[in-house]
């Protein structure tokens, strides 16, 4: 039995006895009794109806909300409110001396927008009180940096350049990891897809590297949107409230984030604009796992999931073959290397 049902069991009961008790004052002697009995009728249906809208879902909205909003951010607007209600005791004073009606409704006015501007300030500001408090302002100053977090989808994790990023300095702010995202993480890690739980346990060790070697801080965060199922909504969604940054590669991800409004920095926006890693003439070696499109094309795959499509490649599908690089394609999608077989080059 579900805690909704019996607050609408409550509920009816409630609104039944008030029925019965207007019915008991306002009815006529006459037709007391089904005055009475409609009214009861009515207030429990009602109390049925409307109980969980003015019970337990403004609390489930709330929770959501909240669940969604920093906890430096909470502490902040408390902090301002307690402030404003300060100021707005001590201007109730001289306000209640002034001649009606202005004495009955200045102090509540004060208190409203006195609590309302304390808690808006605050959380304009929450950056500058937080560094106050901490002792961090002259560092963060001086670095220029900014409190604001950035979100790691799964496919930035796994492909796993951010580590070097990151350790560069480059990347300002804090790196923040939703549990949902390590969730799809873990579960990639546990495909039954050797493919897929490659990648998988590669982003695990890309996300251990990165909390051992990162420069910026690396936080996992239980922020959360409850009403929404994918992974990729999710990270929107909650880069919208918090106001921050996507870190990404995933194109289509990169896409929908821009079109909402949301800032996307793309690891391949930014490999494509500096050197490829892979040069032309190199060697590699690669294992082939399947047919290219192409007539006798053999794919295979890097470890950060890069294809590497192999001309006349089709023959070693299944083994592990040295390759030499003819040339690379760089996107917003991401990189694509062909090659062909080192012993038909020679």
């Amino acid at each position: 039995m579900s805690l909704e049902f019996l607050l609408r069991l409550f509920g009816m009961i409630v609104f039944a006895i008030v029925g019965w008790k207007i019915g008991d004052t306002l009815g006529d002697p006459d037709t007391q009794i089904r005055f009475i009995i409609v009214l009861v009728l009515a207030g429990a249906a009602l109390g049925l109806l409307i109980t969980p809208w003015v019970t337990i879902r403004p609390y489930r909205w709330v929770r959501r909300s909240i669940r969604q909003v920093p906890a430096q951010t909470l502490i902040a607007a408390t902090v301002g409110l307690i402030i404003g209600l300060i100021i707005a005791a001590l201007t109730a004073f001289p306000l209640s001396l002034l001649p009606e009606p202005w004495r009955s409704i200045f102090p509540f006015a004060s208190l409203i927008f006195f609590a309302y501007l304390g808690a808006t300030v605050m959380m304009m500001r929450e950056r500058d009180f937080f560094a106050i408090l901490g002792g961090r302002f002259s560092r963060e100053a001086a670095r220029g940096g900014s409190d604001k977090p950035i979100l790691l989808d799964t496919s930035v994790i796994i492909d796993g350049r951010v580590a070097d990023i990151s350790r560069t300095g480059f990347l300002d702010g804090t790196l923040m990891i939703p549990r949902f995202v390590l969730a799809e993480l873990q579960h990639i890690a546990d495909s039954s897809d050797p493919l897929r739980r490659n990648r998988g346990r590669r982003g695990l060790d890309m996300l251990n590297k990165l909390q051992k070697d990162s420069v910026v801080p690396i936080r996992i965060t239980d922020l959360d949107v409850e009403d929404v199922h994918e992974v990729d909504d999710k990270l929107v969604r909650l880069a919208k409230n918090l106001h921050c940054a996507i870190l990404t590669n995933d194109y289509n991800l990169n896409r929908v984030a821009e079109l909402q409004g949301v800032r996307v920095l793309n690891i391949n926006e930014l490999a494509n604009a500096i050197r490829a890693i892979v040069l032309p003439g190199e060697n590699m070696k690669v294992r082939l796992v399947q047919e290219g499109k192409e007539l006798n094309q053999g794919v295979a795959y890097l470890d950060d999931g890069t294809m590497v499509v192999v001309e006349n490649g089709k023959k070693q599908i299944g083994n592990l073959v040295d390759v030499v690089v003819t040339r690379m394609l760089q996107t917003n999608q991401g990189r694509m290397i062909f090659a062909m077989v080192e012993n038909d080059k020679k």
